[in-house]
């Protein structure tokens, strides 16, 4: 597996990171040296963290792991388009979440997941994220909610799915600002 990084035009770089989600037909700016991927902030969709086990150490891990792409600034210009100029596209929530096989806690998807998953908001939010043995968890900051499933990973997928359906695509990427570091 290879290792990805989130860059900005700023040039600050995320932590490390198991999984981006990221648009590479809007956002084709994508390096790749030595089997380590780096990818613009504006192409980013979703992160996530790939561990064994669920526990309040890889909710708190993976927390911190989504703000440091979050953290980081993305541009957006304005769209050229048949109807015209279009106005640039206000950048998207990064969804962010943690996959797992199974859970340290029992029940799997009770209590003590949900306030392991509120007490990870003070770093970042973790959106959507499955416990393939036994289900998949969501929410906002307001509340989490857990859908118990023999089917978790199918469940998951197709709520991440519709999820990114909701944010459409990236914003147009402004290229000479990533070009400024180019210069002597």
């Amino acid at each position: 597996m290879a290792k990805a990084f989130v860059i900005d035009s700023n040039d600050t770089t995320s932590q490390q990171l198991d999984i981006v989600v990221y648009d590479r037909q809007y956002t084709p700016l994508i390096f790749n040296q030595e089997g380590t991927l780096v990818i613009p902030a504006e192409s980013v969709y979703a992160v996530f963290e790939a561990k064994q086990s669920i526990d309040a150490g890889q909710i708190d891990y993976a927390a911190k792991k989504i703000v440091s792409v979050r953290a980081l600034h993305r541009t957006s210009l304005p769209i050229p388009s048949a109807n015209g100029v279009q106005p640039a596209k206000v950048p998207g929530h990064i969804i962010g979440g943690l996959l797992t096989f199974e859970s340290e806690w029992t029940p799997a998807m009770g209590e003590p997941l949900k306030s392991a998953l509120v007490a990870a908001q003070a770093t970042a939010q973790l959106d959507i994220g499955c416990v393939a043995a036994h289900g998949i968890f969501y929410g906002g900051k307001d509340e989490v909610k857990f859908e118990t499933s023999t089917r978790a990973a199918t469940a998951f997928l197709l709520e991440l799915i519709a999820r990114l359906q909701a944010e459409a695509t990236v914003p147009m990427i402004d290229i000479r600002a990533y070009a400024k570091f180019l210069k002597g």
